[in-house]
């Protein structure tokens, strides 16, 4: 305020004094000093609507192997969990189209198409909104200031979203997303989960990293990138709908899984690759670079594959 106060006086004293008006110099000066600041992310923002190519470089979901919790903090009730579960439940009836959470959209293998609302007078982006695929619902990300819902409201699919611009990047916070799976073979998450999503772009490459926080299942936060390129050609994300069918599980059958000290893929990646247990199977201290000096002396590494290396069949 000092600086522009000094700006006034010193117009002021060069105004019109012949006719007792200031000049139009203060006038212009009075209206910048009286005028709201202006909001800079205004201008920073980045312009994130279009189709957008998967780029899979990064950390996509892994589920080659019945037993994969590498990379994930899981905490024991998680684990638990994860060496019950048998993929055959997908056959059942009732969980064919179960669909994924709103983070598979940053682990899965798709692209994103991404188109905003905006408020008729001044255009101003009300919401964003990311197209869905056959196994995930579209997430619409609010950008209108609006609360997120009391807990005890509805928990879907896609989840409740809302954004915020933090300079040229859109920081999304997610809630209200039903109980689901972190991976396709088992590591679940709960409804409790919260994802924070921050997407930044760099020419046509737009990235995304995903934080996903669980108080029922994870020990730390998990987190997720992956790119995409800017498509010169508009995807069509949303495939035919999801129709069940008898697959051979009749309804009121038992549910395929496994007692979890017996699940008979828990050594498969120490037997295959020699990697140690506590790594497999999702334990917090594995995801840092000192673990690495802790199985320094101990870690034998396998003889380069040459054939076939031991991969599952596909599924």
């Amino acid at each position: 305020m000092g600086s522009h106060t000094v700006l006034v006086n010193v117009v002021t004293a060069r105004g019109d004094c012949r006719h007792g008006l200031p000049s139009l110099r203060t006038a212009v000066a009075l209206l910048v000093l009286l005028a709201p600041p202006i909001d800079r992310n205004v201008f920073a923002q980045a312009e994130l609507t279009g189709s957008w190519a998967p780029r899979n470089t990064e950390d996509i979901s892994r589920d080659s192997y019945s037993v994969d919790y590498m990379g994930l903090p899981l905490n024991d009730e998680a684990r638990m969990r994860a060496l019950s579960y048998n993929a055959s439940q997908l056959a059942m009836i009732e969980r064919q189209c179960e669909g994924w959470p709103a983070f598979y959209f940053a682990q899965g293998p798709f692209g994103l198409r991404i188109w905003s609302d905006t408020e008729p007078v001044k255009g101003a982006t009300i919401s964003y909104t990311i197209g869905a695929w056959e196994d995930r619902a579209p997430m619409t990300i609010w950008m209108d200031g609006r609360p997120h819902p009391s807990q005890y409201a509805e928990h879907t699919r896609g989840g409740f979203t809302t954004g915020r611009w933090e300079g040229d990047t859109l920081v999304a916070s997610t809630t209200h997303m039903k109980a689901g799976f972190l991976r396709k073979n088992g590591p679940p998450s709960s409804d409790r989960a919260s994802m924070t999503s921050r997407f930044f772009r760099h020419g046509d490459i737009l990235t995304v990293l995903a934080v996903v926080e669980d108080p029922i299942y994870l020990a730390e936060p998990h987190i997720v990138t992956k790119s995409f390129q800017l498509a010169p050609a508009p995807l069509s994300p949303v495939g035919p709908p999801c129709v069940s069918g008898f697959e051979g599980k009749r309804p009121g059958e038992s549910v395929p899984h496994y007692v979890p000290e017996k699940n008979p893929f828990v050594d498969e990646l120490t037997k295959l690759f020699h990697i140690p247990r506590e790594a497999v199977l999702g334990y917090p201290e594995t995801m840092y670079p000192e673990y690495r000096k802790k199985i320094k002396e101990t870690y034998v590494r396998p003889e380069p594959c040459k054939r076939d290396c031991g991969a599952p069949p596909l599924r």
